[in-house]
């Protein structure tokens, strides 16, 4: 394993209105100890936002090297999480899901409990868990067992005293039409958040970043950076993967052609690079 120094540096995260709407939803889900669904296209930033609200960049890695012989340093900051990321596989059978549910509550405890008190000589318990909200990501994946299976951890985590939990599914456009069809589950779920494409304002403050990034300066006084905005709104609709995707391709026209402005006709030769699908 590199050292934190050889690896490269992690995207800087921006902070839209449509995450801080995720936070209210994600905060309202582990407070009130609800289940919650978010939906939303393939590359809104479901998953990003969920990452980045769970600090799960800072958490996962030290999950990975649990009981490894060289232990990674907890951050301090770690003490405070409190949500779990888990995203079953395609092939993810509900016995592997549970093991792999109650692995990670456990570890995860241990984990917090370490950085909170890296003295103590802390067990394991069955009995209590730091995880108060549990994302399910990529959660149309998982077939009517699986959902049981939710059900059954998240019913059992809140019938212990002092304890409890809240639960968010992440999936696509649907699955909260499909959910209603499990009566259990449905009536469990108190929330619903649909993740929206970037609006116009957010693209350009996306944008502005961008820009950034290739070391230029966007300016709504010139009009090249206004048609070359409009380009990239029409052909990526806000999509917040699909911006990614494009502007590394514009950036590698700019160098391949020393060029030093992103225009109109840059962007659409970045997007002949691409493979784009349905955005809806």
């Amino acid at each position: 394993m590199s050292d934190n120094a050889d690896s490269p540096p992690r995207p800087t995260f921006l902070v839209t209105k449509e995450y801080r709407r995720f936070v209210e939803f994600a905060d309202a889900c582990r407070r009130d100890r609800y289940i919650g669904i978010c939906y939303g296209p393939p590359g809104v930033g479901k998953t990003r936002s969920a990452r980045h609200y769970a600090r799960w960049d800072l958490i996962e890695p030290l999950l990975r090297g649990f009981g490894d012989v060289v232990t990674l340093p907890i951050p301090p900051e770690a003490a405070d999480c409190s949500t779990a990321i888990y995203t079953p596989t395609v092939t993810t059978t509900p016995h592997r899901m549970a093991h792999d549910l109650a692995r990670l509550s456990l570890i995860f405890t241990k984990v917090i409990d370490d950085v909170r008190d890296p003295e103590g000589d802390h067990l394991i318990l069955a009995t209590g868990s730091h995880v108060e909200l549990l994302i399910v990501d990529e959660a149309d994946r998982l077939r009517m067992q699986g959902l049981e299976l939710v059900r059954d951890v998240y019913d059992r985590a809140n019938l212990r005293a002092g304890t409890g939990l809240g639960v968010v599914l992440i999936g696509l456009p649907g699955i909260e039409k499909r959910l209603a069809r499990y009566a259990q589950l449905y009536s469990r779920i108190g929330f619903v958040h649909h993740y929206r494409p970037l609006g116009d304002a957010e693209l350009r403050f996306i944008l502005t970043h961008k820009w950034q990034e290739v070391g230029l300066t966007f300016s709504t006084d010139d009009y090249t950076d206004g048609e070359a905005l409009a380009a990239i709104a029409r052909i990526t609709g806000g999509n917040f993967r699909l911006v990614q995707r494009l502007f590394a391709q514009i950036a590698r026209v700019l160098e391949i052609n020393q060029m030093r402005t992103i225009t109109k006709e840059v962007v659409e030769t970045a997007r002949e690079s691409l493979v784009i699908g349905p955005l809806a």
